[in-house]
């Protein structure tokens, strides 16, 4: 589980709160019918800009963006380099074996093409397919957050313009005109702190994972690529570390000379 994306959220309403009882009553600050307009209608309108099928989702992706990180570049290309020295020693065949003891389907497949003498420009094709399937997936995930957020605010600014109207509708107490106003912008702050503070962050996040997934698909595909054409390990292990930054690259060389 990734504890900072929780901990970021919970810091974020820690914040507001604290900044809410210094400036006085937290009941001040809470406003049922606010809070109706604006999840409300974040939801209502998200629903009608996305497909049910992505709404159906939404615990899934939500779930996504606590996950902890996934597997590290460097294991993976590790692995990935394993496998080229079994092919190179023992004949691309052997590995067929090998496909029970490995977690990721993603290389299973490629392996298996390979095992099976696709040809290589149809094997990229199909693992690239597929990779892009991926990330369009993800992408209606972001896309999900992302529109909720979109909403948010503006729904905020909706109850605002309704509390207005209806507070200028009744001028005949001055006295109310400032509890008015104030219950009036609660709907501007509701719709800024979700957005803000709960599915534009999370939306960013999903960005990321997405990021980090796509990479190890990449080194994925150019290490079956690799192994199926029979490359040396250490040519395999060459071309996948270009995917690693220059830092890590060097830490990993440091580790191999002091060993």
């Amino acid at each position: 589980m990734d504890i900072v994306t929780i901990v970021g959220v919970i810091m974020a309403f820690a914040l507001i709160g604290w900044a809410i009882m210094s400036g006085g009553s937290a009941g001040a600050f809470i406003d049922v019918p606010s809070m109706a307009i604006v999840i409300g209608g974040s939801i209502a309108a998200s629903m009608a800009a996305v497909p049910s099928s992505t709404l159906k989702c939404i615990a899934k992706i939500f779930g996504k963006t606590i996950k902890g990180s996934t597997q590290s570049p460097s294991k993976l290309i590790e692995d990935l380099v394993s496998y080229a020295e079994v092919a190179r020693r023992d004949g691309i065949l052997s590995l067929e074996s090998m496909c029970k003891e490995i977690e990721d389907p993603f290389i299973v497949r490629g392996i298996q093409m390979a095992v099976d003498g696709t040809d290589p420009e149809l094997i990229e094709q199909i693992m690239e397919t597929e990779l892009e399937n991926l990330i369009g997936r993800h992408e209606a995930g972001r896309g999900l957050f992302a529109t909720i957020g979109k909403y948010a605010p503006a729904f905020g600014m909706i109850g605002t313009l309704v509390g207005l109207v209806a507070m200028l509708a009744n001028m005949d107490d001055p006295s109310s005109i400032g509890g008015g106003m104030a219950v009036a912008l609660l709907t501007t702050m509701y719709g800024a702190i979700l957005a803000n503070v709960v599915f534009l962050p999370l939306a960013d996040k999903l960005a990321a994972r997405s990021a980090e997934e796509v990479l190890l698909k990449t080194i994925i595909i150019k290490g079956v690529m690799s192994i199926q054409s029979g490359d040396n390990p250490r040519i395999v292990e060459q071309k996948l570390k270009t995917f690693l930054p220059p830092s890590v690259r060097g830490e990993e060389e440091e580790q191999a000379e002091a060993a």
